[in-house]
């Protein structure tokens, strides 16, 4: 029978033949890659303790203790196995490196309720990560290896509300999916990645409402395929992908079978080779079925953060939008502005250390532009959208030591204030750009001459819906406006200009609304549009003169060595070429990270040096 036969036929009830019953068996799984050790096939956890087994059940290593519970990761580096310490209740970290050799074993530490399962994903850099699930429905999820060796100690990535009477999970590395069973209810799937939200839908459930007549315990996932027991029937449920969820393919009768509730799969040559374990001991036997596997998109690159801001003093939906200030004469003293829209504005250095916290009230967007001349004295400016006023807030920064004062407000008929960008022209006036959420702009020309800063309306202009993000090429006068949930649009930005919208990129293919920040990186050869595409948690990258092409996206990931997470949910972002020292040297990224981890708390800015993105984008 050939592969595409095996995938089009119906699934039969599978022939599975007894293993040896060893004393104390607790758990085993067939190896998904051996080339940690050629001719490698599958684990065993017995009263013994841990054993690699070949193909004919003999053992090629054994690591002796009392483990129950089981999930791996294998590859050219070794082998990464996690399992629970029943001594110490406790999860585990074992890896057996290239020279099958096994390290000092790495515990997680303990959680505050009795640990009911575990299981191990690994993502698109090779980062690996354990879940944790509680008998109580608590769970959490640790950054555990890094190419198949275990960090020297375990970092806490987030805590996970889960359904209780869950015991068994297993993650798609390839989607980055979790799948968590609930005993008595079905099987629910979550979002493994990091940074990624904590929302759940449901795979199957039990009758009369899904297709699980009993029960869900253990499950198994090959490419296009979930597994998935029912051990009260005794069953075995198979599902096939299909978009964005499951399509039941068959439940296949387990007769002989006392209660079985652990399954792993892989692919073999007429099919899949199913190893199941249930009171009586380890059956193997193969499936004539192989699901089809979806095309996979290409992944982004996943550019680790570098340095990471102090949070926000104010939890929730806080941080916003940062903006850079370059010290000129010291460029590695240059600031980070950073709003926090429940009240304030921070200043960070380049280490991301608070310098100022300004409690000033609900910031929006904030920008700066240098050489605004008030009175007898040049300083610098920074303007803020105030939502408690709908005004313009202004910050004067002082070039000599970075240190930011506030100026004052300016009044502007806006109902509901949202974003804002300033501009500098070429005859140097500065102006300042707002913009509602019913659509309007307001064009400000901001002047101090008098001593104190006045801004006259000048231009007004609209989009169809809801705008935010937008950002100003100075050189080339041109403004870039973001329409959250439709396009990025540029026009003209002198005052005197027709208002013309022409549309840069539209929402679709690598841009996923929202539509949020807007930065603009001024290259010696060539000038980029830096696009927060908050949709999908990354950050798309146009050449920002017509015809706009497209140069790649990313996304921002967890730097494990340095312990920073990644970067999602991106509001505001800002960034310069200005050569600040070390890794900056090139340029700054700065961008806002709306979902804090490792460990939970307020939101913060996260910081990229554009190097990195010149590299992996191939830019000039």
């Amino acid at each position: 029978m050939t592969i595409a036969q095996v995938a089009m036929a119906a699934p039969v009830v599978p022939r599975l033949m007894p293993l040896e019953a060893p004393k104390g068996l607790e758990n085993a799984q067939l190896l998904a890659d051996d080339r940690f050790w050629p001719g490698a096939d599958r684990l065993r956890i017995d009263a013994q303790g841990l054993h690699v087994l070949d193909a004919k059940g003999n053992t090629l290593s054994l690591l002796e203790g009392r483990y129950e519970g089981l999930d791996h990761r294998a590859g050219e580096h070794g082998l990464l196995v996690a399992t629970i310490d029943k001594k110490r209740q406790q999860a585990v970290l074992l890896a057996l490196d290239e020279q099958r050799r096994w390290s000092a074993p790495s515990y997680i530490p303990g959680m505050d309720q009795a640990l009911e399962g575990l299981c191990l994903y690994r993502d698109e850099v090779h980062n690996a990560f354990a879940f944790l699930l509680g008998e109580e429905g608590q769970g959490e999820q640790w950054l555990v290896a890094v190419d198949e060796r275990p960090l020297a100690a375990p970092l806490r990535v987030r805590g996970l509300s889960l359904p209780p009477q869950s015991g068994f999970c297993q993650v798609d590395d390839l989607s980055g999916a979790l799948y968590v069973n609930e005993e008595e209810v079905g099987l629910w799937r979550y979002a493994a990645a990091a940074e990624a939200p904590l929302w759940r839908t449901p795979v199957d459930i039990r009758q009369p409402f899904g297709g699980l007549a009993e029960a869900a315990a253990g499950m198994a996932l090959v490419p296009g395929g979930l597994l998935a027991l029912d051990p009260q029937a005794p069953a075995l449920h198979l599902y096939q992908a299909d978009g964005d969820g499951w399509k039941p393919v068959a439940r296949l009768p387990l007769q002989g079978l006392d209660e079985p509730e652990q399954i792993s799969a892989r692919n073999g040559r007429e099919g899949l080779e199913l190893l199941l374990v249930d009171e009586a001991g380890s059956h193997r036997g193969p499936l004539a079925w192989r699901p089809q596997a979806p095309k996979a998109a290409p992944p982004l690159p996943v550019l680790p953060a570098q340095v990471q801001t102090e949070p926000v003093p104010s939890l929730g939906d806080a941080a916003d939008d940062p903006a850079i200030w370059v010290d000129e004469r010291e460029p590695a003293r240059s600031r980070v502005l950073g709003t926090d829209k429940q009240g304030g504005l921070l200043v960070y250095d380049l280490a991301g250390k608070q310098l100022q916290d300004l409690r000033v009230g609900r910031l929006n967007n904030v920008d700066v532009r240098k050489g605004l001349r008030l009175g007898e004295r040049t300083l610098d400016l920074a303007v803020a959208s105030n939502r408690d006023h709908n005004s313009l807030h202004l910050f004067a920064i002082e070039p000599a030591s970075g240190a930011v004062s506030e100026l004052g407000q300016i009044a502007t008929p806006l109902d509901d204030i949202y974003g804002l960008c300033m501009f500098k022209s070429r005859q140097g006036t500065l102006y300042a750009i707002a913009n509602d959420k019913d659509g309007r702009f307001l064009q400000y020309r901001l002047d101090g001459a008098s001593g104190e800063v006045r801004g006259e309306l000048v231009r007004s202009f609209r989009t169809a819906s809801q705008p935010e993000g937008c950002v100003a090429d100075d050189r080339n006068e041109r403004l870039f406006v973001g329409e959250e949930d439709v396009a990025v649009w540029a026009l003209d930005a002198r005052e005197d200009a027709p208002a013309t919208l022409e549309r840069v990129i539209a929402v679709g293919g690598p841009l996923k609304d929202d539509i949020e920040g807007l930065g603009l990186y001024a290259g010696k050869r060539r000038d980029y549009l830096v696009i927060s595409s908050q949709g999908n948690d990354s950050y798309v990258v146009l050449e920002a003169r017509a015809p706009y092409r497209l140069r790649g996206a990313f996304r921002i990931g967890l730097n494990a060595a340095s312990g920073i997470d990644g970067a999602s949910e991106t509001d505001g972002l800002d960034v310069t070429s200005a050569n600040l020292g070390g890794p900056w040297s090139q340029g700054l990224l700065v961008v806002q990270d709306g979902r804090k981890r490792m460990p939970e708390s307020a939101q913060n800015y996260k910081y990229l040096p554009w190097s990195a993105v010149a590299e992996a984008l191939g830019l000039e």
